[in-house]
């Protein structure tokens, strides 16, 4: 699997950063009872995503230190510690799990501004395992940003990412889903026929699903049971995402 990756243009800044501030404006009501509820996520309350999202920025920042200097740094010392430090920090009031992802945030946009013209070619592995370059890391904050504000169940729906986000989020999680080698043989289109997602082998007995891409989105990471898609012969199951 190739990874995606975009480049660290003035446009696609503006894309994280534009995710980054609506999905601050949501956490900036909710209420100390509103993150101890529970997100869509399982076994995960509000403030597990929250805190999850203001750790992920340190964790990114390792990354764009690998790529500064060259030296090895990777995004957590271990899957396990990443878990304890994603529980820890979950149970904190609203106002400083705001504060904190607020913080955090704004130090890894600052870090992608000061990251030196030729680091950006160095490559680095997140935890994923994946190799690339820090223009990975752009893909890796927006789609964590966009999918997991969804997830808060806040009133933010894929139909609220604007089509730039979901064509960058969609292609990163088809690629995801078509390395994985358990994607079902599947395509999909929109309502004007144009390709947004494809799995297994092409040919005329490759079932083929019409919707938007944003309803794509949410059906490819598990996050709708396919609402809004059109399956003549019915949605497959899908292997699980990350």
């Amino acid at each position: 699997m190739t990874p995606v990756e975009i480049p660290p243009t003035p446009e696609n800044l503006r894309l994280l950063d534009e995710a980054t501030e609506r999905l601050l404006a949501s956490c900036r009501r909710l209420s100390d009872s509103d993150t101890a509820r529970p997100s869509t996520l399982p076994g995960w309350t509000r403030g597990h995503v929250l805190n999850h999202l203001a750790r992920q920025g340190p964790a990114l920042e390792r990354l764009l230190t690998w790529a500064a200097t060259g030296v090895e740094t990777p995004q957590y010392s271990s899957r396990r510690a990443r878990d304890t430090e994603i529980e820890e920090g979950a149970h904190r009031s609203a106002a400083d799990l705001v504060a904190d992802l607020t913080e955090t945030a704004d130090s890894l946009r600052k870090a992608l501004t000061d990251l030196p013209g030729s680091a950006w070619d160095t490559r680095i592995r997140p935890v994923t395992g994946e190799l690339c370059t820090p223009r990975r890391v752009l893909v890796i904050r927006l789609r964590e940003i966009e999918v997991h504000h969804t997830d808060l169940a806040a009133g933010y729906t894929f139909g609220d990412i604007p089509d730039a986000g979901v064509q960058v989020v969609l292609a990163d999680v088809s690629a995801h889903l078509s390395g994985s080698g358990d994607a079902p043989s599947v395509e999909v289109r929109s309502p004007d026929g144009a390709q947004l997602a494809a799995f297994g082998t092409a040919g005329p007995d490759r079932p083929v699903i019409t919707g938007s891409a944003a309803d794509t989105l949410g059906w490819l990471t598990g996050r709708t049971r396919g609402e809004g898609l059109r399956a003549p012969q019915g949605l497959p199951a899908l292997p699980g995402w990350i």
